[in-house]
């Protein structure tokens, strides 16, 4: 091995790495050291190739925000109705902005991906920015095309062709923001669906759970082929199962009888066929696709349960509690572990913020009937101390349990 390395040879771009893979390579590196495998040049050379990427930079942060308010606000102009234009011309700017805006992020990813690959610099989020306000602007374009054809706003159907256009946008760039917009817009369309079609409380709260099935579900498939989309379905997926048992676990949301609807059993139908796919691609993501489904039949069963009114304090309230509570924290830990295992800040944090606000919730709505004033607070107190430590060594646990079944597998 040819220990004379030189650092002038050191690349001038150097590629993004989390934190956590920063410091586990550093620790290796230090290891061959002392094993011989490698001298201090040939560290370096490697060490440096590499950089923490702290994902949500200052920068990145007020492009999202300003791309996100852009994107808003020209989806805002469309709907105030620019009555000083005619239709034609309205859709003509808003489609000249929306089309500007896709060719300037794609040429800059273009040109991006070339300097990154000459070792000139590293990926910029500007293009994330123009590309989620792309996307946005597409739903700007949908909404002023309904406006022209006299087509109501308050209709579903659009919310479901923008989610189409922010999908082919999102798959044909491989653009992680513009997929989120479509997830986003997709769940939108497809509850608002189920919910014109009857306005039943256990039906919005199967259609929601089951929508994270289906996410969660297409997150494990896309680690097979295009694992850079894979996160978003996963953490949109996770948002809404948490969402929905949230509101399934309230004490006057259930009671009545699940109303099945053609939308409520496609989306079934289908969250019941990506799980099957899912399952049989791929071993690794097995654990999430179970843990979802169990957290939907969870959230179905919690909604299908009589509990009362939540007015006063009864028997069947009180269980209805315990059982949410259970249920909830199971699902939380399990959103919280597949975070730690994904290296992803934003399911941890996810799970800890649901856990403080369905602790605070349930805990008003159980104890505020019994206790009053300081000993409310001192319970709800206690209630956070042993949620909180139960949560940690649960996530703790099942992190482990998981990570040795994996490497046993192996």
């Amino acid at each position: 091995m040819n220990s004379s390395v030189s650092t002038a040879n050191v690349p001038r771009a150097t590629h993004p790495a989390t934190k956590s893979q920063v410091d586990w390579l550093a620790t290796q590196l230090a290891l061959w050291q002392a094993e011989d495998l490698l001298d201090k040049d040939q560290a370096d050379l490697i060490s440096s190739r590499y950089h923490a990427d702290h994902r949500f930079s200052l920068s990145r942060l007020l492009l999202t925000l300003g791309a996100l308010f852009v994107g808003v606000g020209a989806i805002w102009l469309v709907a105030a109705n620019l009555t000083g234009l005619s239709p034609g011309v309205r859709f003509g700017a808003v489609s000249l902005f929306w089309l500007a805006c896709l060719g300037i992020g794609e040429a800059l990813a273009v040109r991006r991906e070339h300097e990154v690959a000459a070792g000139v610099r590293t990926r910029s989020p500007l293009v994330g920015a123009i590309r989620l306000l792309a996307s946005l602007a597409f739903g700007a374009v949908v909404f002023q095309a309904a406006q022209s054809l006299q087509v109501p706003a308050y209709e579903p159907l659009l919310m479901g062709c923008w989610a189409l256009g922010a999908f082919v946008h999102a798959y044909a760039a491989r653009a992680v923001l513009p997929l989120v917009v479509g997830i986003l817009a997709g769940t939108t369309w497809l509850v608002w669906e189920v919910l014109e079609e009857v306005a039943s409380g256990p039906a919005g709260v199967a259609c929601v759970v089951a929508a994270g099935v289906v996410a969660v579900a297409a997150a494990a498939l896309h680690t097979r082929w295009a694992e850079e989309l894979a996160a978003p379905w996963r953490e949109v997926g996770s948002a809404l199962l948490l969402g929905g048992l949230f509101v399934a676990a309230l004490p006057f949301a259930g009671g009545e009888d699940l109303v099945w609807t053609t939308s409520l059993v496609a989306v079934l139908v289908l969250a019941v066929a990506l799980t099957s796919l899912a399952l049989m691609a791929s071993r690794g993501t097995s654990f999430e696709v179970l843990g979802a489904a169990a957290a939907a039949a969870g959230a179905v069963g919690l909604v299908l349960w009589d509990a009362g009114d939540g007015a006063t304090v009864t028997d069947a309230g009180v269980a209805h509690a315990a059982v949410s509570v259970v249920v909830y924290v199971l699902a939380a830990v399990g959103v919280a572990v597949v975070g730690a295992l994904r290296d992803s800040w934003r399911l941890t944090a996810l799970a800890t913020a649901a856990l403080v606000v369905f602790t605070t919730v349930q805990s008003f709505s159980v104890f505020a009937e019994i206790l009053e004033g300081a000993w409310l607070f001192v319970a709800l107190g206690l209630v956070f101390l042993g949620t909180g430590l139960g949560f940690d060594r649960a996530r703790r646990r099942l992190v482990a349990a998981v990570t040795d079944g994996e490497g046993t597998d192996r």
